[in-house]
């Protein structure tokens, strides 16, 4: 089968595109999935440089976002039948030894994929295979940390830093969804006219003013009286910007995060964090249930994924490049 694979850690180059990689085989309680479509996330490129302390068996086909077919079923395997639509959950099971799919073991940048059966849910004919490889890693922290976490709710404000990639814009259209004043951090001003075209009500160009005088100026500074700030900031960059982003928040107001793309050394005032009782709020991944309520969402209209391109998998190296260089609006997706 034809798959993208990598040998070792490094750059871009170190993935290979081969033409007759093995196919995978149906072991008992595990099926092989036809690809159709499988989506880059961060995580791919921190795979493939090598993350501390995580060790990769090498060769490995990254990609943990995957939607596909059944096209092989293996002993012990009940409810499937080849041909069915589905998109694997990507988080790891006792049928995986609780291993995760596109890191520990091959993934979806391939033709052909195995998967546990436990992993996989049914895919609605109404969603696409482009639109359900965007939810997992994605779509579905970002319904974790926004709404199970940082139980946003209608009518509240809150402040989305890192609003155009895949887990902010979902961020945004799911704060929308739920009927919250959205304030939104990009960096250019097409990101920022993009934004609102999805439904941002403010975006701030973090790059040509200080986003925290900004958000002051559009809710006002917070004060201990309780007038000024958001009610929610979502922060999953860290690079130092915690300092200011608790500066934004109103008095009893809260932070949440799943992560920190540009740096997890952070700086906090904590005199803020207690003179206006700050709750700072941690979210790691997802669980099957929230990930379904998305699946519910897309297929019955009330959300559509962000998609900036569809790419073939002789441009995996270009995919992962807009990653890299932070070119992307929303998603990047790869069909085998």
């Amino acid at each position: 089968m034809r798959a993208a694979v990598i040998y070792e850690h490094g750059d871009r180059d170190r993935t290979i595109v081969e033409e007759s990689f093995p196919d995978p085989v149906a072991q008992p309680g595990w099926v092989v999935l036809k690809v159709h479509a499988t989506s880059l996330n961060f995580h791919d490129i921190f795979t493939r440089r090598g993350m501390p302390g995580i060790t990769i068996p090498m060769p490995v086909i990254i990609g943990s976002d995957i939607s596909g077919e059944i096209h092989e079923i293996g002993p012990g395997v009940e409810g499937w039948a080849i041909g069915d639509r589905v998109l694997v959950d990507p988080l790891p099971c006792a049928g995986t030894e609780w291993k995760f799919i596109g890191e520990q073991f091959h993934g979806g940048r391939a033709e052909y994929c195995a998967a546990h059966a436990d992993q996989l849910i049914h895919l609605p004919d109404s969603v696409s295979y482009e639109d359900a490889a965007c939810l997992p890693l994605a779509y579905a922290t970002a319904y974790r940390m926004l709404l199970t976490r940082g139980q946003l709710k209608a009518g509240e404000k809150v402040l989305i830093l890192g609003a155009s990639g895949g887990v902010g814009t979902c961020c945004v259209l799911l704060a929308k969804e739920e009927g919250a004043e959205v304030i939104a951090c990009a960096s250019s001003p097409e990101k920022a006219e993009r934004l609102k075209a999805i439904g941002a009500d403010h975006v701030i160009d973090y790059k040509q003013v200080n986003f925290r005088e900004a958000v002051h100026e559009l809710v006002g500074k917070p004060r201990v009286t309780g007038s000024g700030g958001v009610d929610l900031a979502v922060n999953y960059t860290g690079g130092k910007t915690w300092k200011d982003t608790l500066r934004c928040i109103r008095l009893g107001g809260r932070m949440v995060t799943c992560g920190a793309t540009a740096g997890f050394e952070e700086e906090v005032d904590v005199r803020y964090v207690w003179t206006f009782e700050h709750s700072i709020i941690g979210s790691d991944g997802w669980k099957r249930g929230e990930l379904c309520a998305l699946l519910d969402m897309v297929a019955d209209g009330r959300l559509k994924p962000i998609i900036d391109r569809v790419l073939p998998l002789d441009e995996i190296h270009e995919a992962e490049r807009l990653l890299e260089d932070r070119e992307v609006f929303g998603k990047v997706v790869v069909t085998p």
